[in-house]
């Protein structure tokens, strides 16, 4: 692991700290490397029930650092989208436990765009989200014109994408484009809560809805259906499955596993 990607474990939460504060937080390949090798840990780790997307210093992430891209030994620009940013987004959304993006400021570019990946967003007052692509001639990438049209309509998306404004964190929330927007006094009491209660719940069903909620996307109903119904047995095949029901059976909080 480069010192470009932190590493912090809260009980069961595995926090995953963007450290480039310098630089806004924006990736190089070394970073892009790193990050997905957290990631890749943070999936096979049965500690990790919960992990959490965040940057240090003012910016969440500022996406591609273009100092990187116009050295002169810069590699071919597909390469970097490929390598850095669908490499990281696929693992995302491919990720079989609650992802929590706290954007503690700007993000812009393909770091707005990691956020929207992730299961839940909560943003700070003070962050601000920019699909700044059109201000450099470029067109949203790392996920952004699958998940913009999605999430606010396709009147919106365009807008945003066109004209790259910024938008604030609260009328992200009003728009329905993030989970929530909370002050900055209250940001990371809000994180640190939202994440524990996650990895206290039953991660694996919670895995499962995550992939079914994709997969819908682009499913029919008959399709969808089936797809619930291979879920549902496989959850209800799950250790967790079964204390949910002794719990409730015995009136006691339950203890959740994730298995």
């Amino acid at each position: 692991m480069s010192e470009s990607i932190q590493i912090t474990n809260k009980g069961s939460v595995r926090y995953i700290t963007l450290n480039r504060p310098q630089a806004f937080n924006s990736f190089d390949r070394v970073m892009g490397r790193s990050f997905q090798e957290e990631l890749d840990k943070a999936a096979i780790d049965d500690s990790v029930r919960c992990i959490v997307i965040t940057g240090e210093g003012r910016a969440f992430c500022a996406g591609q650092d273009l100092k990187e891209v116009t050295a002169p030994d810069a590699p071919n620009f597909k390469i970097i989208v490929e390598e850095t940013y669908n490499a990281s987004i696929r693992r995302i959304c491919a990720m079989r436990k609650p992802i929590l993006a706290a954007v503690n400021g700007v993000a812009a570019g393909a770091g707005a765009n990691i956020a929207l990946a992730c299961d839940l967003t909560i943003a700070s007052e003070k962050a601000s989200f920019i699909q700044a692509f059109s201000k450099i001639g470029l067109i949203p990438d790392s996920g952004g014109t699958w998940w913009l049209p999605r999430l606010v309509g396709m009147q919106r998306a365009k807008a945003l994408a066109f004209f790259g404004d910024k938008l604030t964190a609260q009328d992200a929330m009003n728009m329905g484009l993030i989970y929530k927007a909370v002050s900055e006094d209250a940001f990371l009491a809000e994180i640190e809560a939202t994440a524990t209660r996650l990895s206290e719940m039953p991660t694996y069903a919670l895995g499962l809805t995550k992939a079914a909620f994709h997969k819908g996307m682009n499913s029919d109903l008959d399709e969808q259906l089936d797809l619930e119904l291979d879920y549902q047995f496989r959850a209800a095949e799950s250790e967790d499955y079964a204390e949910g029901v002794a719990s409730f059976l015995e009136k006691r909080a339950p203890k959740f596993i994730g298995k």
